[in-house]
């Protein structure tokens, strides 16, 4: 599977452009996430993986890549404590969730799940749909290129930040 070409990206575009041009997702440039990588890079890494494995997989590859790109819209500093309560692993889910709801209106139930279950199994929400799972697979595939660094050496960091 080639990772990245221009048709695929076109079509990835035309599910979430809507969402990428939103001044709440564009202010996910100014959260820190994974060491070297912002929470709007890891987000739209998580939402492309999760649109391709979708497509090749037969499911519903724009629900994939809303859902992927909305996983982590908590926006606020998790370094600071003070905007959560409890552990950010467990609370980041459920603002990214409230969030979605105010930036997008009403979001379909496979949007909701992939949202509140992308940490799974750790936390305890549970994805329900095949679109949950693949953004679930892309998000911890993804922060593991992310905290190993090797998106950066292979480049997708560049496409990605675009």
């Amino acid at each position: 599977m080639v990772f990245y070409n221009k048709q695929n990206w076109q079509c990835f575009l035309d599910c979430v452009s809507d969402l990428l041009e939103s001044e709440e997702v564009r202010s996910m440039r100014n959260i820190p996430h994974h060491p070297g990588v912002n929470c709007y890079e890891h987000s739209v890494f998580v939402s492309y993986v999760a649109f391709r494995l979708a497509r090749r997989w037969g499911l519903d590859y724009r629900i994939a890549a809303r859902g992927g790109l909305l996983h982590d819209l908590y926006l606020y500093d998790s370094r600071d404590h003070s905007n959560y309560e409890g552990n950010q692993c467990f609370a980041h889910p459920k603002a990214a969730l409230k969030n979605a709801i105010a930036l997008c209106g009403a979001l379909s139930p496979k949007e909701e799940n992939i949202i509140i279950s992308h940490m799974w199994p750790l936390a305890r929400r549970r994805p329900r749909y095949g679109e949950a799972y693949v953004v679930n697979l892309a998000d911890k595939a993804c922060a593991t290129m992310e905290v190993m660094r090797i998106w950066r050496r292979l480049k997708l960091h560049s496409v990605v930040a675009a």
